[in-house]
């Protein structure tokens, strides 16, 4: 006979779900390897703690492709995220090196643990190497964020994420765009069972990053002091991060940011943080522009910092008047908080956002990011239509998981 720890154990272990297929425990695999895609991990995590313990067991691998002790350490705390249960210690070289040492260690993980899926975010290279890697031990691929697409083959982010898609059998994209995007591409975008790589299944779920902007900005309000850290005042001050390669990398580019900031804070008057990613700071010095370069560092009214916490950064992006961006995260995080956004890019994978007037394409042209700043303070009526989900998207990821594989 049955008592209850007994069926307790049993339900648990082995229920049934409402299209009458039995399912056990399922164990993934999830691979990050830069900091944002810490900051995505957060909102699975979150969801698999909260609600989905008893039917998905997650194993986090960081690949060390972006790997500051410091920061990654602070991400994982302050996001409350596991750790990592294997770190490769990539670190940084070619995009070939970079991928072969990814491949290399994530295929013996994947072998140890047979895990049922491999999970992947957004378009780094972890994010092409766990997908190369899982798909080629025959393991089902999941991509959070596919279908994006800049339509510039000359980023390698963007050949990452095409290369993505089209080893996944679960693929998830944030907007309708991305759908649109991925029915161009041959993807049958209609629900379909069973599931494979060769019939992989498409979902609009919405944005994870929006579960993580809703979740911690009360978080932030209560945490962050970075604010009266540096005496900043709401909506007087502009938010400015750099970081892509296309920019460091380039000393004429950087140079042009630099003096569309300089012409911005003297004519606005406002404040202007600038944390600094890692490789930026080493190239300030290459400038193309010594006079340009000296003028930035010695004006009082641009705070250049070190890289900060997500807590810090969505302070920041929260009461900033404008942000000034290459990243494709904060981009987002703007328009979820309600702020315009001068996009450092010639593309955007986010074009929701340009469509709608709350962004701006400006590149590193000197003259279109301060006339982008101009008509950005000159706009009094943006919209915030719900272009990225209801917040829960990542509850309906780990359902899909659950149910399709």
């Amino acid at each position: 006979m049955f008592n209850l720890i007994t069926i307790r154990n049993y339900l648990i272990v082995n229920f049934t779900l409402e299209n009458g297929r039995s399912q056990k425990l399922k164990k993934i695999v999830t691979v990050i390897g830069a900091r944002p895609q810490i900051i995505k991990a957060s909102a699975i995590s979150r969801a698999i703690k909260n609600q989905f313990q008893h039917q998905l067991k997650e194993i986090i691998v960081h690949t060390g492709q972006h790997y500051d002790a410091n920061m990654s350490e602070l991400f994982f705390d302050e996001l409350q995220i596991p750790k990592p249960a294997y770190n490769l210690n990539t670190g940084s070289g070619t995009h070939a090196a970079q991928t072969a040492k990814m491949l290399e260690g994530l295929g013996h993980i994947f072998e140890q643990e047979q895990p049922h899926a491999v999970l992947v975010y957004g378009d780094t290279n972890s994010t092409l190497a766990g997908a190369l890697a899982a798909v080629k031990l025959h393991i089902p691929v999941i991509h959070v964020e596919a279908g994006l697409r800049s339509f510039n083959k000359s980023m390698p982010e963007e050949i990452n994420r095409i290369t993505a898609d089209h080893m996944s059998t679960l693929l998830f994209t944030p907007t309708a765009t991305g759908l649109t995007n991925l029915k161009r591409e041959g993807f049958h975008i209609e629900p379909h069972y069973p599931v494979s790589l060769d019939a992989p299944a498409v979902y609009h779920c919405g944005d994870i990053m929006y579960d993580n902007s809703l979740h911690f900005s009360t978080v932030s309000d209560e945490r962050s002091t970075i604010l009266s850290r540096y005496a900043l005042t709401k909506e007087q001050f502009i938010l400015c991060t750099i970081h892509r390669d296309s920019n460091t990398d380039n000393p004429d580019n950087l140079a042009s940011i630099f003096r569309a900031l300089l012409d911005i804070q003297k004519q606005s008057g406002q404040t202007i943080v600038l944390p600094l990613h890692p490789r930026t700071k080493t190239k300030l010095n290459t400038s193309s522009d010594e006079e340009t370069y000296r003028e930035l560092i010695n004006n009082p009214a641009i705070i250049i910092i070190e890289p900060v916490g997500f807590l810090d950064v969505i302070a920041l992006e929260k009461n900033a008047s404008v942000v000034i961006t290459d990243s494709g995260g904060l981009q987002k995080e703007a328009y979820f908080f309600q702020r315009p956004c001068i996009i450092l890019r010639p593309q955007t994978e986010w074009v929701e956002i340009v469509e709608n007037g709350n962004a701006i394409l400006a590149d590193a042209d000197t003259e279109k990011i301060v006339t982008a700043f101009n008509v950005l303070m000159q706009t009094t009526d943006f919209s915030f239509p719900e272009l990225y989900g209801d917040g829960n998207a990542a509850r309906f990821i780990c359902e899909k998981i659950i149910t399709d594989l």
